[in-house]
């Protein structure tokens, strides 16, 4: 049976190539620390879980609308304005199977065959391959340590072509942790409304910031939210990332043709999810407030140990869970008789002290790994422990 190419050409995921190997040490015994985490290591809040309870005791276990239920759109729409100071209707609104399905609806609905897509990089992996699939190009826009691994508007203007269509925005960023000021958000913004190109605004980690503010693109301008397309989810911020419902904020000729869309894929979220995430939206502050000094916590006990580390560097991160270091200082280095020259070889042969890292070359950087704080704070400092152990035998 014959593939097409457009599948055919998706990357297999580095991150779950690692997280095989962490599991199968650990299936033989061998003590792994996994800093591979791509999810709040909280349970999901009780009040969530209960009212998922109550939805299936009244029976709201069948389809609901494409776009979502209109109690939690309505619930979306007073997030929006709350947090964030932006008017959205309804019918602007469309709530999907996670955050990762919003994003792949919306390039749908922009991206043409041959389409160019201004991407910063470092990147979340997923977001080239979403690209490719409908038919697109993405061009990468270096975003390195020594920038704080953020874009400016110069860095963008001087990528764009007649061919660009939009610019994938991830504030606070995964895998680097950067977030955006305000200031900064609003060269691009201006960048944005003076190009005439769309953007997608990827904002799951709104609510981890540290020291910080989240600030929305769409914020901006009225039309520079017409060009704008938000996306979100309750995964990060309420801890619910297998209930899969993600939401997004686009024009409401936009959101109708996505709810279109979806309406013919998966029909529509999970109903027991949705009414979870009703509930979710109205509640859950002191939940948020104790597990983002949870974070920060961790946080800034990792950035004093790296620190200390030799060979290496790490930028603050300011947001998400998530610690970016560039180790390429020691490359050229050999452990266990194995040269270390690229952000995989340093991987692998970290995980041979028990430590599994994500190569930086999954996020477009193959001079660094992503660590992960959402674990514990004894397993941070004994992985640490172990990472500087691997680190110092290097020769």
């Amino acid at each position: 049976m014959e593939i097409t190419k457009r599948v055919k050409n998706i990357a297999p995921s580095l991150t779950l190539e690692i997280t095989a190997k962490a599991k199968k040490m650990k299936a033989e015994g061998i003590s792994v620390i996994g800093f591979g985490a791509g999810e709040p290591d909280f349970n999901t809040p009780d009040y969530i879980i209960e009212a998922a309870k109550k939805a299936l005791d009244i029976g709201f276990t069948k389809y609901t609308p494409a776009s979502g239920m209109p109690e939690l759109k309505k619930a979306i729409c007073a997030k929006f304005k709350k947090d964030n100071d932006l008017d959205y209707t309804e019918d602007q609104i469309v709530v999907s199977s996670g955050a990762k399905s919003s994003l792949y609806l919306a390039i749908e609905a922009i991206v043409e065959e041959g389409d160019e897509v201004l991407l910063p990089s470092p990147y979340w992996l997923t977001y080239p391959e979403l690209v490719a699939l409908a038919g697109g190009k993405t061009v990468y826009v270096p975003a390195g340590k020594e920038k704080g691994y953020k874009v400016t508007a110069e860095d963008l203007k001087k990528a764009c072509t007649p061919k660009t269509k939009c610019l994938i925005f991830n504030s606070p960023n995964n895998p680097t942790g950067a977030v955006y000021s305000k200031e900064e958000v609003e060269d691009i913004a201006k960048f944005v409304e003076e190009s005439g190109i769309y953007v997608i605004a990827d904002e799951i980690y709104e609510k981890l910031v540290y020291g910080v503010e989240h600030y929305s693109i769409a914020q901006y301008s009225e039309k520079v939210k017409e060009q704008t397309i938000v996306v979100n989810g309750m995964s990060k911020t309420y801890s619910m990332t297998g209930w899969r419902i993600g939401y997004l904020a686009a024009p409401k000729n936009m959101a109708k043709a996505i709810s279109s869309m979806q309406s013919h894929t998966a029909s529509n979220p999970c109903s027991i999810a949705q009414y979870a995430s009703v509930a979710a939206l109205n509640g859950g502050e002191e939940f948020i407030a104790n597990m983002k000094k949870t974070f920060d916590e961790r946080r800034r006990y990792m950035v004093e140990r790296v620190k200390k580390m030799k060979g290496v560097v790490c930028a603050e991160p300011k947001g998400a869970f998530y610690l970016f270091m560039d180790v390429s200082a020691l490359y050229g280095k050999s452990f266990d008789g194995e040269k270390v020259d690229s952000s995989i070889s340093f991987a692998n042969a970290a995980l041979k002290k028990g430590v599994a890292l994500v190569p930086g070359i999954a996020f477009g950087d193959d001079k660094s790994v992503r660590l992960s704080y959402a674990i514990s704070l004894e397993d941070i400092k004994e992985g640490l422990d172990r990472l500087e152990s691997f680190i110092n035998e290097l020769k």
